[in-house]
């Protein structure tokens, strides 16, 4: 179901989809076991798109939890289990991948118990239903033992062990939207899950909200899901989930109602955002070369269109040079940045800040939980740079996914956090998982130190050389290669005594007669550390930008000259000083 090119090219669900099946098949349909319709929602499992799966687990009934059953429970595997039991649901457990060679489903049960031990599960919901599968292969069995050759297993437990939805089409038509998708043509369209009652296109209907105005809308289609493409239909049922167009200021969690005095069901509360940075017209000097769309005009309307579907984001458009954006996360916001480069946007984006509120007097910061799974001979350096960052770490405990992997678990602020995912890459060599969610807001921990590195910045504009760079890289970590061009304040590298230091990336050899020992060296250059739109946002200082195009990702200084940051700082005024 991860058919978007960016969940296929990082292996990771980013958008919440559904689809649906009939089984069995219409025409393997018996008078005693009719064709029943399973609709299936699928959901991101990292904490920084949390806002798709709060408001999915209000719309269906039951869960799936798909476990690796050589790596067992994975750190992101708790988010959604976690808010999947809050909610009292008890899911049917799939041990996936039991034909690896080291896969163990014995030990992989085992600690899912204990996962479910761990978040709070009731006896009821401990009892859970295991499923042994070889998805690839479309296998699913009851018992390791089983000789099975298709999927049948998984479906009849589906329908065994979840009650079918209620399906009174009597009562008063209700139905309340969970997410949300947009068409050219039809303009905004809500993705429902029907309580209650029929709808028939044409028929009008009252949308309810607590705390707001009732308005009316008039379906103009709806669309019911075959497989994981929709197809248009005239009528919608209780039990179904169907995609209703027509009314183009429906929100997720308001209620679709048949007649203005029925009850609106109960709202769905998505979190609220934890950083914010802002987005800007890029007034860089190679502005404009790459990008297709580069006015503020159409960075705009743009955003104005993400905030149709994207539910976690916010967009202050207050002001008209720069627009105030709030998103869960890192990653959230940067799967928007890579989406709108790739649909031709050039922007410059800020360094992200943590949101601090005031509640009850007090000054508050979000907090979150960080799970890290990592071999042992790593975890002294882990725990050191988190210490550093302001987190404490809650639990240590071996796993079984190695003879030497341990599983820490920290809590700490969010704004000691943000950039540490690279830092962490390095540390643990690649072998570390590490996965966090906002645990909510906490008291404001004071300063953080989060890194000891400074800027390297272009003193000249032009083509890189080789011979330059050769001498830069003694002193930090360079972010371009020999032939790149850079223009005057744009951020080349870093340097590893945390002093900004000024340079010559265009530096060329003196071509004389004279010679001397050592001079004909050849010059041997380590691989740059090239920039994404990830990395980017974790290394930048608070007084650069990000420079996003279609093609290139560069980091800049806000103030591009020397002598203009030299005045800026002289006549900013620092509190205390």
């Amino acid at each position: 179901m991860d058919s978007n090119a960016l969940e296929q090219e990082r292996g990771i669900t980013i958008y919440s989809k559904n689809a649906s099946l009939f089984y069995p098949a219409p025409n393997k349909a018996t008078p005693d076991k009719p064709t029943t319709k399973i609709n299936i929602v699928d959901t991101p499992g990292h904490a920084d798109f949390g806002s798709e799966v709060e408001r999915v687990l209000r719309s269906i009934d039951d869960v799936v939890l798909v476990v690796d059953a050589q790596e067992g429970p994975m750190p992101q595997t708790r988010f959604v289990l976690k808010k999947s039991l809050e909610l009292g649901l008890k899911p049917i457990v799939v041990l996936n991948k039991i034909d690896k060679p080291a896969a163990d489903p014995a030990r992989a049960e085992e600690e899912v118990l204990e996962l479910f031990m761990d978040l709070g599960a009731h006896d009821d919901q401990l009892d859970f239903q295991v499923v042994y599968a070889i998805g690839r292969d479309g296998i699913a069995k009851l018992n390791l033992a089983d000789d099975s050759q298709d999927i049948t297993p998984l479906l009849e437990t589906i329908l065994k062990k979840i009650p079918p939805a209620k399906t009174d089409t009597e009562a008063p038509f209700r139905a309340q939207p969970f997410n949300l998708a947009y068409d050219n043509y039809l303009g905004r369209l809500a993705i429902c899950r029907v309580y209650e009652g029929r709808l028939k296109v044409g028929e009008t209907v009252f949308v309810k909200k607590v705390g707001a105005a009732d308005y009316q809308g008039k379906v103009s289609k709806i669309f019911t899901f075959r497989g994981l493409e929709r197809e248009e239909t005239t009528e919608a049922t209780a039990g179904d989930i169907v995609m209703v167009a027509g009314i183009p200021q429906i929100y997720i969690g308001e209620t679709l109602c048949a007649k203005a005095d029925s009850e609106p069901l109960p709202a769905i509360q998505i979190d609220e955002p934890t950083i914010s940075l802002n987005f800007m017209v890029n007034d860089s000097p190679f502005a404009g070369r790459e990008g297709k769309y580069v006015t503020s005009r159409q960075i705009r309307e743009r955003l104005e269109r993400e905030l149709e579907v994207n539910v976690g984001l916010k967009v202050d458009f207050g002001n008209m040079d720069k627009f105030q954006v709030f998103g869960r996360g890192e990653l959230h916001i940067s799967i928007l940045l890579e989406n709108m480069r790739r649909e031709g946007y050039e922007l410059c984006v800020s360094q992200p800040q943590v949101i601090v509120k005031e509640i009850d007097g007090q000054r508050v910061e979000p907090f979150e939980e960080v799970t890290i799974d990592t071999p042992s001979e790593f975890q002294g350096a882990i725990i050191d740079r988190l210490g550093q960052r302001g987190a404490v770490m809650t639990s240590l405990k071996p796993t079984h996914h190695g003879s030497s992997t341990v599983r820490l678990i920290f809590e700490g602020p969010t704004r000691g956090l943000l950039g540490y995912r690279n830092q962490f890459i390095i540390d643990t060599r690649g072998e570390g998982i590490m996965s966090s969610r906002v645990i909510g807001f906490r008291s404001f921990s004071g300063e953080i130190r989060k890194t000891n590195v400074g800027s390297m910045i272009s003193m000249i504009s032009g083509k890189v050389l080789a011979y330059a760079l050769d001498n830069l890289q003694t002193r930090g970590t360079l972010y371009v290669g020999p032939g790149t061009e850079v223009y005057e304040g744009q951020v080349i590298g870093n340097t590893s005594k945390g002093e900004e230091m000024p340079v010559n990336p265009i530096k060329g050899k003196q071509l004389t007669n004279m010679r001397a020992a050592g001079t004909d060296d050849k010059v041997m250059l380590a691989p740059p550390f090239i920039l994404s739109i990830e990395r980017g946002l974790e290394v930048m200082a608070d007084d650069e930008y990000l420079e996003i195009t279609p093609q290139s990702v560069r980091l800049r200084k806000a103030i591009l000259t020397d002598i203009e940051r030299s005045r800026a700082k002289r006549t900013t005024f620092k509190p205390g000083v």
